[in-house]
């Protein structure tokens, strides 16, 4: 590529807007779907199997996608901006159709779909921020990312608690609020892609590089045999990375998962089959709640960034873990539900972190030909955790947490203590690549 230039704060702000509306979407698969799954009359221990979508289309979606953005190249459409752009238009559409659900098989098959839309639009943004920003300013780009993220899945949190006061009553088997918060979220996701699309460019590559993409351009066997490759040459980092995304990762769809059941029982003592009113009142305040915890994050994002120039991005992500896993440790202990509040403070800081500090542990490592493919690895290694939580967690939980929710949640601290003790010995190389 063509030297990078060191870009201004609205400049990086404006490259990153795209990821509210991805992350819009994703928040409303956080705090929305397991809910909805409930009102259409799924058992608590089929939970984890029905959100298998996002990490199987995460683990097969991104890396290819991620490996033929790297082989990409158009003088108009640029490298990584048609990958994200399609993502998006294919969660306008799902978002769209969303509560249009009429049983819980159609609500997991547009699951599937959704995440294959999110997961196309994701990877690219994350080599997007690596292509265009020198290596002083890749931290707050990451970080950024980071802000919307709480930003994004503000909003989302947020429209499940204020938009049952506005859309009362039920439009088909799901509450009108859920019609509302989706619609929402279709124009989001497909607006805030458009805008960063509008104002930045792509760095163009050099002849040298566009000779090198068309003699190697890579289709679907192309692109997979790319990622086996990658996989085998990867930095020792990304090795010890990846232990700690499994047990990081593990926690967070246990909490994700069981969230606004804990609240139900921990603050109203009722489940959504004994009292499904109540159970409502107690997903709209997880809404609030996890609407907090991302308040907390786009608060502290780019505060974070500035403490890992200082102090080691190996550091903050110890701490912002430790926090997270003492919000989680207390969350289902408290019956107080605005104490709730408190708890999951702990948890909008680490996920500040984790969405977007471990991309600057290892960006140095990552040798820029392979960027796309790279961070569809770092991807892989958050959903192949997720996938085996999926696939695990409700025999865990049914033979050995007494299927409660809240002590769904008390197990996700305990992994989240062992992330951050694992965080420590995650070594830099010593030689790194040129970003």
């Amino acid at each position: 590529m063509l030297g990078k230039v060191k870009l201004s704060f609205w400049q990086i702000v404006n490259m990153n807007v795209g990821f509210f509306g991805i992350q819009y979407s994703f928040g409303l698969q956080q705090s929305a779907i397991n809910p909805i799954y409930d009102f259409l009359g799924a058992e608590p221990h089929e939970i984890p199997f029905l959100n298998l979508a996002g990490p199987v289309t995460g683990l097969l979606v991104q890396p290819i996608i991620g490996a033929m953005s790297d082989s990409t190249w158009h003088p108009k459409f640029g490298r990584r901006k048609p990958y994200f752009f399609i993502g998006a238009i294919v969660c306008s559409i799902c978002l769209f159709a969303y509560p249009f659900s009429s049983s819980l098989w159609m609500a997991a098959g547009l699951l599937w779909i959704l995440d294959a839309g999110n997961n196309t639009a994701m990877e690219p943004y994350r080599a997007f921020v690596a292509d265009k920003l020198i290596k002083e300013q890749q931290p707050m780009g990451f970080q950024m990312q980071s802000f919307f993220t709480g930003l994004g899945q503000t909003l989302a949190n947020v429209s499940l608690f204020i938009f049952p006061l506005l859309f009362v009553g039920k439009t088909g088997s799901l509450p009108t609020w859920v019609y509302a918060s989706f619609f929402l979220g279709a124009v989001c996701s497909i607006g805030t892609i458009w805008w960063s699309m509008k104002t930045t460019t792509e760095i163009p590559p050099t002849p040298e590089e566009i000779a090198k993409i068309k003699a190697n351009k890579k289709g679907l066997k192309q692109s997979v045999l790319e990622i086996f490759s990658a996989i085998r040459e990867m930095p020792r980092v990304m090795w010890q990375l990846a232990l700690v995304y499994f047990f990081q990762w593990y926690a967070l769809f246990c909490y994700w998962q069981n969230s606004s059941k804990s609240i139900a029982l921990s603050v109203w003592g009722v489940t959504p089959q004994s009292n499904p009113q109540l159970y409502e009142k107690a997903v709209s305040w997880t809404g609030l709640v996890n609407g907090w915890y991302n308040i907390v994050t786009f608060l502290v994002a780019l505060v974070l960034a500035v403490f890992a120039r200082k102090i080691g991005a190996k550091k903050v992500h110890f701490v912002c873990l430790l926090f997270a896993a003492i919000g989680f440790l207390a969350f289902p202990q408290i019956t107080n539900k605005n104490l709730l509040f408190l708890a999951i403070t702990g948890f909008g800081i680490g996920w500040a972190s984790i969405m977007g500090i471990p991309y600057s542990i290892v960006s140095a490592d990552i040798p820029k030909a392979r960027r796309g493919v790279y961070m569809g690895i770092i991807n892989m290694m958050i959903v192949i955790p997720m996938i085996i939580q999926n696939l695990s967690f409700g025999f865990v939980l049914k033979n050995y947490l007494n299927n409660d929710p809240r002590n769904a949640i008390l197990f996700g601290g305990v992994f989240l203590v062992i992330a951050a003790v694992l965080t420590m010995f995650i070594g830099v190389g010593k030689k790194q690549r040129k970003a």
